[in-house]
């Protein structure tokens, strides 16, 4: 059949994917017929590409706000974004700021178009004129479409994880479905089927795709990513959410939001695949933690989308008394005071040495490459986040924080002369798989060396003490989570992670602190510390309800509990 006004994805090399992600979801129409895009191996590939363009943002993903600002982790300084909706409770299945859902089908249609129509490619020219040379280039062409087959499997399985972690069991379409076709019987899957289907999708690509690109296609996903994305979806399928059903009111469909199984079982599952891209031996620390934000291709970076150079970000978060400057995701006294001092004591342990009205002196380095703090240099000169400063409390759209986002943010960009700058959202860092491997081996074998090691390897990148030793498992535990916030934080880990450990209403649920900050001398000071935001988190919450839109159309899906 043919299909009149087609959309296709216009694109040039896979060089574009890599220097200009945003450029690469323009679709338009063309009286081309499917047949006829698909005929050709050049646009055939320009399809798979397009499928990349459906990995989410991460840097301003809701209404101008990194998602942090919906965590313990953030605030975002305009009361009237949508993002606050999540902190007051007001979202439900009619109004959901980050509602991805329409978004990560398309992606997933894509993928499904490319799987079914890449079969189609006239290899007939090849067939007719048999010299050597046309072999040659015969075989490379049908090499690659069989290995973007791969990329676009795995790519289609990322959108599912996507799905997966904010609704549960989600409708698994694996078949392209035409714009017209009858959705309405579309059921969810159950939680069981959508984390195998996954995982399925992750050990075929490993077993298919190169472990690196040449320089012209760097970009697209390889075996590293593969097994970071099983690693993650593993991890998240062994933790409380997953796995206990109590907070959902005697919901009547569990299978669509719990795995059945042993959890033993499932956390050494985790556990390995987090192992299996370590023993790879592709990846390493870069020595410098903050490095790891200003570059796109570092060996400790698995998965980036690297966006075009802009200077969007900086113009949302500068401080307010900067040029251009609008404050936007500033970050809260709860995320400062997770912040071990240097020694590796909490603040709260009364031999740390912490002083609370010298608070950023002698704290773990990362605080001062993630958060902007008060009398700190930034662009050359202090910022002054106290009551009355440039960037303080009596300017409009000042942070109400007292702080301000630092990481991913270049401070070298002139505003006013439209200085811009490549931004790279790292997807999966070994960091991360480091302390996936941490978590999983600790619930599944506690006390196992490894455990302190991978933990104490991130520590030690930061300059930070090894952990001690002889924790229990539930001390390790909290350590590993501790250390996920401050390693993690602003790349979209926080607000998943504390559901995934069921601990939302104690995170969550509780007001974002801030620190009200009067100066009373030449570089002196007095700290207090003060309830920024009431928040509001409800046990519903812990999953995102089906959009409305959604059950309106396909009858047979089954909302999530509570809402």
């Amino acid at each position: 059949m043919k299909l009149k006004n087609i959309k296709y994805i216009l694109s040039g090399a896979i060089l574009l994917l890599a220097s200009a992600c945003e450029d690469l979801d323009q679709e338009v129409k063309t009286t081309l017929s499917a047949e006829q895009i698909y005929i050709s191996y050049e646009r055939t590939l320009t399809h798979s590409v397009g499928t990349y363009a459906a990995i989410p943002q991460g840097f301003l993903s809701i209404d101008n706000a990194m998602r942090a600002s919906a965590s313990d982790d953030a605030e975002h300084t305009i009361e009237t974004s949508s993002i606050q909706k999540f902190n007051t409770g007001s979202w439900n299945e009619f109004v959901n700021p980050d509602d991805v859902w329409k978004d990560l089908y398309t992606g997933i249609r894509r993928a499904n178009q490319y799987l079914v129509m890449s079969d189609s490619v006239d290899w007939n020219n090849f067939i007719l004129y048999q010299t050597p040379e046309n072999q040659q280039i015969y075989a490379n062409q049908v090499a690659k479409i069989k290995r973007t087959k791969f990329e676009v499997r795995l790519l289609r399985a990322y959108f599912y994880f996507e799905l997966v972690k904010r609704y549960g069991g989600v409708p698994l379409i694996t078949k392209a479905i035409s714009y017209d076709a009858d959705i309405s019987g579309i059921k969810r899957s159950p939680l069981n089927d959508c984390i195998q289907f996954i995982v399925t999708e992750c050990d075929a690509a490993i077993n298919e795709l190169p472990e690196t690109y040449p320089n012209e296609e760097l970009g697209r996903v390889t075996k590293g990513v593969a097994l970071a994305l099983k690693s993650r979806v593993l991890l998240y399928a062994a933790s409380d959410l997953f796995n206990d059903p109590s907070w959902a009111g005697g919901y009547a469909n569990e299978e669509l939001i719990v795995l059945t199984g042993d959890r033993a079982t499932k956390w050494q599952s985790a556990a390995n695949a987090a192992k299996d891209l370590i023993d790879l031996g592709l990846y390493s620390l870069e020595p410098n933690y903050q490095k790891v934000f200003k570059s796109f291709n570092n060996n400790e970076v698995i998965f980036t989308r690297r966006n075009g150079a802009s200077n969007t970000f900086e113009k949302a978060n500068y401080p307010i008394g900067y040029d251009l400057g609008r404050s936007g995701t500033t970050p809260t006294q709860n995320l400062v005071d997770a912040y071990e001092m240097a020694n590796g004591k909490a603040i709260t342990d009364p031999e740390s040495g912490y002083d609370p009205q010298n608070p950023y002196e002698g704290r773990d380095p990362r605080l001062a490459m993630t958060i902007i703090t008060n009398n700190s240099t930034f662009k050359g000169r202090p910022v002054e986040c106290w009551k009355g400063g440039l960037d303080g409390e009596g300017v409009q759209l000042a942070t109400r924080t007292g702080y301000y986002l630092k990481k991913y943010v270049d401070e070298n960009l002139n505003l006013l002369i439209g200085n811009t700058s490549v931004h790279s959202w790292h997807i999966f860092r070994l960091a991360e798989i480091y302390l996936n491997y941490a978590e999983a081996l600790n619930e599944a074998n506690p006390g196992h060396a490894d455990i302190k090691t991978y933990v104490d390897l991130v520590r030690n990148r930061a300059g930070m003490p090894a952990l001690p030793d002889g924790l229990s498992q539930g001390e390790m535990r909290e350590r590993i989570r501790n250390e996920r916030r401050v390693e993690l934080a602003f790349e979209d880990h926080r607000i998943w992670d504390v559901r995934r450990w069921m601990i939302a209403e104690e995170t969550l649920g509780v007001p974002a602190k801030g620190m009200e900050i009067t100066k009373i001398g030449e570089n002196t000071f007095n700290y207090s510390v003060k309830n920024v935001e009431n928040r509001n988190f409800q046990p519903k919450m812990y999953f995102y309800p089906i959009p409305q839109s959604e059950l309106n159309i396909a009858k047979g899906l089954i909302q999530n509990p509570l809402w």
